[in-house]
């Protein structure tokens, strides 16, 4: 039955911002080059436009564009097999037949393609992006405010580093179990970036992340049960699931903000928080702390506090410390110098915000962490200019809310 223009418009749209990553992760795999897969999806999103009015909307729409894609790509590869006399197609199409549940492939060929694009002959400043452009389908713009540069920076790196693989002929192929230590760091540093994008764009603003943090935790978990002795994904999913363990907490009935210090726990997700605590014990018993380690245990320490009644703020403190002589960032500065003022220890934590302010740019945390903290020390002249910063930089309306709210109660017009 034809289908209305606009409502095929619409589907396939939706499909994607939702599912383009993981309709990309399936091509890759199969085509063994993410460029090759790019276009051969973009054309089966181009073709879709065309059919799907006239000829309707079929059954399985993403199962459509899949085929459509792939049809591309093998045309494509048998072309090369003329040009180049190599038989690329004939072992896709070999695969191709023996495949009986494409189905079941589908998010464990993402976490292959995490893998891949960790190649250690690909520069590793561009793994993560790449991950996250290839298989997670993020736009420039998106990868960009994670790494806190311009869209069009980002993009101009992304191209060129796609373009050095194709120059330098790197191959697309699935490492070995044995080597999958050596590609594990960066991919999970693509899985918690994703976290972190999905989780900031939870609420309010339509950033089209709707998810994200969900596909993070799923991969996280196959990642979990590929490699149960990697201390550091034990860790990380265990982050993961503490932070999520509040995701109900952080918005009242009615969408306001609310921070951590002042949610119900009664809403907190005790199931994930018990499972993070395993997590945490198991990852532990290798005695290797690193990253993922140690910001897992300082949300079990928020964790904690909060259900005691008894933040413990002092070992927080030096658990932050320690993570930034590990794994320095702005994130980890930002969040020790709350530490610090939460001990009313203002002026140290001011001095750690003033020893990144050169690099704090567009990074809404820091802002919002620099307000409380000069509020806290008394000058709220100063206090209110920092929230100013914090507001403009707040995509999720609820966020801009309480920050107004904060500002205004400094009683100032600032």
């Amino acid at each position: 039955m034809p289908g209305d223009t606009q409502e095929s418009h619409a589907l396939a749209e939706g499909i994607a911002r939702t599912s383009y990553g993981k309709l990309l992760a399936i091509l890759s795999v199969r085509l063994r080059d993410v460029s090759a897969a790019e276009e051969a999806l973009s054309a089966a999103f181009e073709q879709a436009l065309k059919s799907w009015p006239g000829n309707g909307i079929p059954g399985n729409p993403e199962g459509w564009l899949v085929q459509v894609a792939r049809n591309r790509g093998v045309d494509r590869l048998r072309r090369q097999t003329v040009r180049d006399r190599i038989e690329p197609a004939l072992a896709l199409l070999a695969e191709e037949a023996a495949e009986t549940n494409p189905d079941e492939l589908f998010t464990d060929d993402r976490l292959k393609l995490l893998f891949v694009c960790a190649h250690p002959a690909i520069d590793p400043a561009m793994h993560t992006p790449l991950m996250l452009q290839s298989v997670l389908g993020l736009d420039a713009a998106r990868i960009g405010s994670a790494f806190l540069v311009s869209p069009s920076a980002m993009g101009q790196r992304l191209v060129r580093a796609k373009t050095k693989i194709r120059q330098a002929g790197i191959s697309f192929e699935i490492p070995e179990r044995e080597h999958l230590n050596e590609r594990v760091e960066a991919v999970l540093a693509a899985i918690y970036a994703a976290y972190g994008t999905g989780w900031d764009g939870d609420h309010g603003a339509d950033t089209g992340t709707a998810g994200l943090a969900d596909e993070a935790l799923f991969l996280g978990d196959l990642l979990c049960s590929l490699l149960p002795s990697a201390p550091e994904a034990l860790g990380l999913m265990a982050l993961m699931l503490y932070t999520t363990s509040r995701r109900d907490a952080r918005r009242s009935t009615q969408g306001a903000y609310i921070p951590l210090d002042r949610q119900d726990t009664g809403r907190w997700n005790r199931s994930m928080i018990s499972r993070a605590e395993r997590l945490l014990i198991e990852a532990a018993a290798f005695d290797k702390p690193e990253r993922y380690q140690l910001e897992a245990a300082i949300q079990s320490a928020h964790v904690k506090g909060r259900l005691a009644g008894r933040p413990n703020w002092p070992a927080i403190e030096m658990l932050y410390a320690r993570l930034l002589e590990l794994a320095p960032s702005l994130g980890a500065f930002v969040s020790h110098a709350s530490a610090l003022a939460q001990m009313g220890r203002h002026e140290d934590a001011l001095a750690r915000l003033e020893a990144v302010a050169g690099e704090a740019g567009t990074y809404q945390p820091y802002w919002a962490v620099r307000a409380y903290c000069l509020r806290q020390a008394g000058r709220n002249a100063e206090a209110g200019k920092a929230y100013d910063m914090a507001i403009g930089l707040s995509e999720d309306a609820s966020v801009k809310a309480f920050l107004g709210g904060e500002k205004a109660s400094l009683g100032h017009a600032g």
